[in-house]
């Protein structure tokens, strides 16, 4: 039997192969893909801005089906029985606890974490990313079942975006009380208000685009800024320190991926303030910054890339437990077959869309 992968042979340029498909080895396992989305990072890549990830498979966010599992797999990273059929979800990096980073306790940075990412998908077992009808899981990769009441359209989206922001907030201490502004809201921003929200943060989201913060109000912000209405730098800094009693934010993330939102940040945080990056992952892309004011303000900066990978499960909880609060399920707002996930790249990339779900096997 065979299946099909999305192959990018250089940016913005995408075939598909098919391979037979592989007998999972030892500890590994062998997914179907259900659903994959298009996140920001795809984007970066397909745009030829990602520092490491030139051509190969695609794809990172999924949900899928266990086809077959290799010897010795019975349980997920969480310990929880598995057996073929069931849906999981994927931490999309290897996590191998042997490097420098892994050693020192920071597994979010293990240095073999793209090991079988940027693979040539001429190299068996060929399904290395998620763009295809299958995914391979070799060991080392955390995966976790996913809850019964979560559905694929919620749990597609909590490795990567859910994951991440959980991540960032936990680890930077976001504390109830806290005023948090949110640049960006898309699905990274989205999901950061609601977990921000669940801390107990009154939450404030900026964008350019009506339909985001639209959603953002469903997804928990307490207000929202258009960028529109409040077209400069100076304008957004006084329209968040009239929320926040005229001292600025006590904590603010920058989930947009454009470097110039970094000086804007420190310029809307109160002194003392911390300042989360994440969403700017491109190397090269330069901005004016100020770094006599972030000084002066005495700010911490945290910069975080990928997440611990337990804290995928850490996401799935979450969105099973607030699954009646939170619109999960409409964070995707258009969805492709595989063989037009060219369209799915190019239509997420000039916005006209704000979050892809690609259906991998109809």
């Amino acid at each position: 039997m065979k299946g099909k992968v999305a192959v990018m042979s250089e940016p913005g340029k995408l075939s598909f192969a098919e391979y037979g498909l592989p007998e999972p080895g030892p500890g590994a396992i062998l997914v179907k893909v259900v659903r994959t989305n298009v996140c920001g990072s795809e984007l970066h890549i397909w745009q030829g801005h990602h520092p490491t990830k030139k051509s190969g498979v695609m794809g990172h966010e999924m949900v899928g089906e266990i086809a077959a599992l290799g010897e010795g797999v019975e349980t997920d990273y969480a310990g929880n029985p598995v057996q073929v059929g069931d849906r999981v979800a994927a931490a999309y990096f290897i996590t191998c606890r042997k490097c420098a980073p892994c050693q020192q306790g920071q597994m979010h940075l293990c240095e073999n974490a793209y090991r079988h990412w940027v693979k040539d998908p001429e190299e068996a077992p060929h399904f290395h990313g998620t763009f295809g009808t299958h995914y391979y899981l070799p060991p080392d990769q955390y995966f976790y079942k996913v809850p019964d009441n979560v559905p694929d359209a919620a749990a597609a989206s909590a490795n990567c975006a859910l994951s991440q922001v959980y991540f960032g907030i936990d680890k930077t201490g976001v504390r109830y009380g806290d005023t948090v502004v949110i640049q960006g809201a898309g699905g990274l921003g989205l999901n950061a208000s609601a977990v921000a929200k669940e801390y107990g943060a009154t939450v404030i989201c900026i964008d350019s685009v009506t339909s985001r913060l639209e959603k953002a109000r469903q997804f928990g912000a307490d207000h929202v800024i258009h960028m529109n209405e409040y077209d400069t730098v100076e304008k957004r800094v006084k329209a968040v320190q009239e929320l926040t009693g005229g001292k600025g934010a006590d904590v603010c993330m920058e989930l947009t991926g454009v470097p110039a939102a970094l000086n804007e940040g420190i310029n809307l945080l109160r002194y003392g303030g911390k300042y989360i990056s994440i969403g700017n992952i491109s190397p090269g892309q330069m901005t004016s910054f100020d770094p006599g004011l972030m000084t002066r303000k005495a700010l911490t900066i945290y910069a975080y890339m990928r997440y611990d990978p337990w804290y995928l499960n850490k996401a799935l909880k979450f969105i099973s437990q607030n699954i009646e609060k939170y619109p999960f399920d409409e964070l995707l707002d258009a969805e492709f077959d595989l063989e037009d996930v060219n369209i799915a790249l190019d239509k997420s990339a000039a916005r006209e869309i704000t979050r892809a779900t690609i259906v991998a096997n109809r």
